[in-house]
């Protein structure tokens, strides 16, 4: 899953010069202090698995993760529809899925083949990485599945606080940026962007003046070995900058369905997510939020600034 790499490179999409860096910062417009630090920690990949379901139910219950997102292709969507109808309140998006990267366990896409056929592999599932997915997928095909996947979880009884792409293939040129873009619009929902200073023009002119893109994000890489996996997490905690920051974190329990579905793929696999969920629901980490005067958001009270 060549997440790290490719995706956060092409979020890395929105310029200074947008509305909202002229006047009120995204911190006062949420009625806070300019100079706040504001965290959204966010639970990657809901509906993959049991597992994940479970664990990510969990951090949300406890108010250790403040969002989640919901990847609507996958076969475990009927429980989160379940528990989304069950917790009103609940900050759930959805994790906007054009890839199906795992070795053993795929899933297809939610519009019919015949409507994306530049979306399938050989074998009749999404792309298994976000390079071929890049390489192949027709931009008006891609938007026809994503407006297809929202359409599904609202049917479900889902209502998406925001939009994310998974593994960034959304992210990755800018006319699948502009297609998630206007279904961000269309929906009148909050998309994950982040901040930086020399965007193309053509990516800015996709923005309305009430679009609100993050200062930045941060997730574990590969690079980060099991035993230092606190001390990153509570490492960016203490550096954390003014401004609006997303823990990217996926969370799962390392048992034999997680393990079975990340088969000979430990990034981002079962022991990965059993990491992420033992650090975001420790007592060192919710007392290094304490003690970095953190203020934790949702993407719903972003929502709330495009009425």
């Amino acid at each position: 899953m060549r997440l790290i790499a490719s995706a956060i490179a092409m979020m890395l999409l929105v310029s200074q010069n947008t509305a909202q860096a002229q006047g009120k910062n995204t911190a006062e417009r949420l009625g806070y202090p300019r100079d706040s630090k504001l965290l959204i920690i966010h639970a990657d990949d809901l509906a993959v698995a049991h597992s994940e379901d479970a664990a990510s139910f969990d951090a949300l219950d406890k108010r250790a993760a403040t969002s989640a997102s919901i990847m609507v292709p996958c076969p475990w969507l009927t429980e989160v529809a379940e528990y989304a109808k069950a917790h009103p309140d609940a900050d759930l998006g959805l994790h906007l899925t054009l890839t199906s990267e795992w070795k053993t366990y795929r899933w297809g896409p939610v519009a019919s083949k015949h409507q994306v056929p530049s979306l399938l592999d050989s074998s009749g599932y999404l792309w298994p990485d976000s390079d071929p997915a890049k390489q192949h997928i027709k931009a008006d095909e891609a938007e026809r599945e994503i407006r297809a996947q929202m359409e599904k979880a609202i049917s479900m009884g889902i209502h998406p606080t925001h939009i994310d792409s998974h593994m960034g293939v959304l992210f990755s040129r800018p006319d699948l940026f502009a297609a998630y873009v206007r279904v961000a619009h269309d929906f009148k929902l909050p998309f994950l962007a982040v901040r930086t200073a020399d965007a193309p023009p053509a990516l800015l002119s996709l923005l309305s003046d009430k679009d609100v893109v993050l200062d930045s994000i941060v997730m574990a890489s590969p690079d980060v070995k099991p035993a230092d996996w606190k001390s990153f997490y509570l490492n960016a905690i203490k550096n954390l900058k003014p401004g609006v920051t997303e823990f990217i974190v996926h969370l799962g329990y390392d048992d034999a369905e997680l393990q079975a579905v990340t088969v000979d793929h430990p990034d981002y696999g079962s022991a990965w997510r059993q990491r992420d969920y033992d650090v975001i629901t420790s007592p060192e980490f919710k007392k290094a939020l304490e003690d970095n005067h953190i203020i934790l958001i949702r993407w719903a009270d972003i929502k709330k600034l495009l009425s």
